[in-house]
Parts: structure tokens; sequence; C-alpha cells
């Protein structure tokens, strides 16, 4: 069930402000007492209640120091800021640092008494396959009798309440939140999808994790990284900082078939379990077989060979299923627990995702919006395909624009008919998009077919009304998503939706 936002807003924490001064460095204090109790700390000013303490950060495009005077209004007591205001609201006592952005990393886990320290805490970061790895995880975990949290790009769970995610990792005041929720519901442990963002950020400030997974890093977020190497630096934070804090059992998971494993692994100072194709590596798959909607893996790994006969398929998650494993046997998971909950698991919402609407064909849903992740979901569109692979796809606006020649040369590379449309335009416009992924499919190969339809909804219909028996269509780039953002307005749309009332009503 979908819970709503209440399950966070009901919990109940509170420190004196005096507490919260001391612990903040180079600190000053302007206006009344100290000594009063703060119920709450956000930097949003619409967020603000009764006895909040409100931090003022510098964006790039807003300043909260001008919403102070709004924020005291609704309740605030304290405000914590760079630069004090000339007319300080009698209600409110400053806080001045150096950097909000700092202060608010140290006072946000101290507020919520450090949850990660409480919990067993499993991060996996990388491009591509995350959101599944993180799901097979939390699966095992309760199979082994744990209570568990998840923090991912679909949602947040706490046991079997569900929250809708907006980031993949929540800002560092929201995290905390999160993981003092989860702790305070009894969680053993916390799984999380952990983003290059996040950690160039710093929103796990305060965050001490216990295992550390690698599935990939390949061509993304170039728009705010700049180069490969700024973003895999990026991504290196999270393992780099796996020694610190007390917890027992710290461990590292690389999959040493991407060629950041081996780089970043020399800069972890925490034991290492790897995987991969070679038979070298600690787990390494000794046989897989694809088919359109089951996978038959056999599994090397040091806790013993595993035989497994999966709901899900492709190579891409044979990765995903080798990261999850080495975790849990890092965790000390014992081997028929993980091979029985990997059994049961059936997927992920818009992880190669079959539609069945009744139509005489295969329709796949993917969240594919980077090179690798296209090309690994075709790969395995190609493997299961006896008639013709057709891919509906887009690239977003405002996101790295090298990648979109780059998917145009794969999809053309892999498939059969390829139909160029919309994905997120947000302010850009979508025909210069998709001109950008046109630049690498010209000179077409004989038997190949692009076309450009620029209204997403139109090209899934496109595809539909002529693809045949034995075809499969993949429909790739928003996968879980339900909406579409443009340049004015966020609508609701559903490329599932799609398909299922395309079909509703030819099917008798």
């Amino acid at each position: 069930m979908l819970a709503a936002l209440s399950i966070l807003e009901d919990i109940a924490v509170e420190k004196q402000l005096s507490q919260l001064v001391e612990i903040l460095p180079d600190v000053k204090v302007f206006g009344t007492t100290i000594n009063k109790m703060i119920t709450d700390i956000t930097a949003n000013s619409r967020e603000v209640v009764q006895g909040s303490m409100f931090i003022c950060l510098r964006g790039a495009h807003v300043d909260g120091h001008k919403f102070l005077h709004m924020a005291a209004e609704r309740g605030a007591i304290a405000a914590l800021v760079e630069n004090v205001p000339e007319n300080i609201p009698r209600s409110i006592t400053v806080i001045q640092v150096p950097n909000s952005h700092q202060g608010m990393e140290i006072l946000a886990p101290y507020f919520f008494d450090y949850p990660s320290k409480g919990m067993r805490m499993i991060g996996v970061t990388g491009t591509n396959g995350k959101t599944t790895t993180t799901n097979i995880i939390r699966l095992i975990l309760r199979r082994a009798g744990y209570k568990v949290g998840l923090i991912g790009t679909i949602n947040i769970i706490i046991e079997d309440q569900i929250i809708e995610s907006h980031n993949t990792t929540p800002d560092v005041i929201d995290l905390q939140r999160i993981l003092y929720t989860m702790k305070s519901a009894g969680c053993d442990y916390g799984v999380m999808e952990v983003s290059s963002h996040a950690l160039a950020l710093n929103r796990i400030a305060g965050c001490e994790f216990d295992c550390a997974i690698l599935t990939n890093i390949t061509q993304d977020h170039l728009d705010f990284h700049k180069t490969f190497d700024n973003y895999r630096d990026a991504k290196s934070l999270l393992f780099e900082h796996l020694v610190e804090g007390n917890k027992p059992n710290k461990n590292a998971v690389f999959n040493m078939d991407d060629p950041s494993s081996a780089i970043i692994k020399e800069r972890t100072k925490v034991k290492s379990i790897a995987y991969g194709k070679n038979h070298t590596n600690d787990i390494y798959p000794l046989s897989f077989i694809v088919g359109a909607k089951n996978m038959q893996l056999r599994l090397h790994t040091i806790a013993g060979n595993m035989s497994l006969k999966l709901k899900i398929t492709g190579e891409f998650n044979v990765y995903n299923v080798m990261g999850a494993v080495a975790a849990m046997i890092a965790e000390k998971i014992n081997k028929e627990i993980i091979c029985s909950a990997l059994i049961g698991f059936d997927g992920v919402q818009g992880r190669f995702q079959l539609v069945e609407a009744g139509q005489p064909y295969t329709v796949i849903v993917d969240y594919a919006h980077t090179p690798d992740g296209l090309e690994n979901v075709l790969k395995t569109g190609r493997c299961i395909t006896k008639g013709k692979l057709w891919v509906v796809f887009g690239c977003g606006g405002d996101r790295d624009n090298k990648k979109r020649p780059i998917m145009g040369r794969i999809a053309l590379r892999l498939a059969d008919a390829i139909v160029i449309t919309s994905d997120n335009p947000r302010t850009e416009d979508p025909e210069e998009i998709i001109n950008e992924i046109f630049k690498a499919v010209t000179n077409l190969p004989k038997g190949k077919n692009v076309l450009r339809i620029t209204d997403r909804r139109e090209a899934i219909e496109y595809v539909l009304e002529h693809a045949e028996e034995n075809d499969v269509v993949m429909i790739a780039g928003k996968g879980h998503e339900n909406y579409q953002i443009l340049k004015d307005r966020t609508i609701h749309f559903d490329d599932k939706e799609i398909v299922v009332d395309y079909w509703k009503g030819k099917v008798k």
C-alpha cells in the first residue's frame, strides 16, 4: 500500500537549541535566548512548523535568507544563516555560521540521533542496476527475518509501507528523517541507492555505511560532473568513507568487468568481494540461459554454487544478481535463504517489465536512459526476438547531451526499427533533442527503418499499430515514471498505460 507522507511527519524529535549551537564551529548567536526546544529542522520555508529551525541556504537560483521572515510567521523559532538580517524577527534566535550548507550537514545527523549508526547500512551506487539490486537485497534480508527500509529511485519502503520518491537519494535533512523513521520502526537494515549527485553534494553526510556495491560506471550526468573522471571520483567517495565509524564487518563489492572498479578498489580500505565473468572473481556465472520472461543461472560463489531459475531475464540482470549475492554473503546470510528469495523475485516496476495487454507481440517497458542501459536492454531484446526488434526512445532535456548520438548509434546497431521521440524535454526544444540523436542514424543499412515522431504517445501508438507477431517492442527511457516534464508543465504520462489503452477494445 502507498502510505501518506505522514509516516515521516508524525515522528517526534526534539533538541535544545543550546545543544545544536554547541556542535557548530565558528558560531555566533543573535536575538532571543538559546534555551528553547527545537522540534524540527528544514531548509524549505513552506515546510516550517511551530518550533522549527529554518536553515537559510544559498542556491543557484534561490537564496533562503529571503524567506526568513516568512519562516518566522509560520512558527520558526530559530534560523541558521550566513548573513544576519537587519531586522531579526522577535520570535527567532539567529545562529550565524560561515557556511549554512556545512552547518546543515552537521546539524541534521545530530538532530536525528545519527540513525545510520543504529542499523546495518548497505549502499548501492553505479550508473545502471541500482534499483533492481537494492530490491533484490531487500527481499533476501526480509526472507532472512530482518526488518528492512529501502530508499531508491522509485520509492521509499519502510517494511510494508511505501512512499513515492522524488530523488534517488534525498537531501541531507530528508535522508536523516527517513533513516530515523526506519530506525524508530525497528528496522535492522537500511538499503539505499546512492547517486553520484548525492555523493558530490554530500547529501549522505553523517551516514555510516557497512557495505557498498558498485554496479558499473558508464556515461551519464556529465552535465553536472563535466568529466567522466569527476563522475567516477564522486562514486568513489562511498567506498573511500566505508572505513569510517565503529561498526564491524565492513565490505566493498565490485563488478570487476567494469574498468572503474579496479581504480576505486585501490582507494578502498576495507575487505572487498569481486564479481564478474572471469573465474578469478569470488562470484562468477557458470552458465546462464536467457528467455523472454525468465532466466536459468548457475553461479559460483564463495558460499557454494547456486542454481537459480529466475523470473527476471537479461545478461544485465546476471550482474545485478551477482552484486546482490555478494553483499548478502558479506552480511553472512545463509546460502539457502539467498536462493529461495532470488527464485521468488519477479522484478521491479519499469525495469524490463513485460506489458500484457492481449497483443500478439511482446512489449517491454524499461527505464534505460543511458547508452549502457539502452545497449543492455536491446541486447536482451535481440536474444528473444524471432521477428523484428522495435525501439521507441528519446533523451531527456537539460541533461548530458553528449550521450544523445551515442544512444542513436546503439539503437541503429541493435534494433530493426527505431522510432525517436520525446522523453522529458524539460526546458529544451524536443525537436532539437531529436536532431542530436538523429546525427547518428544516417546512412541506414538495408532493412533498417528510422522514424521521428515527436509526440511520445503518437510514437508508441505507431509502433503498436505496425508491430507484428513474433516482434518485440522496447519502449525505453521512462520505465516506472508516470509523468512527462515539459517546458511549462508536468503532465501525467505512463508508457504502460499507453499500451494497455491502445489495446483496450481491440481484444475481445
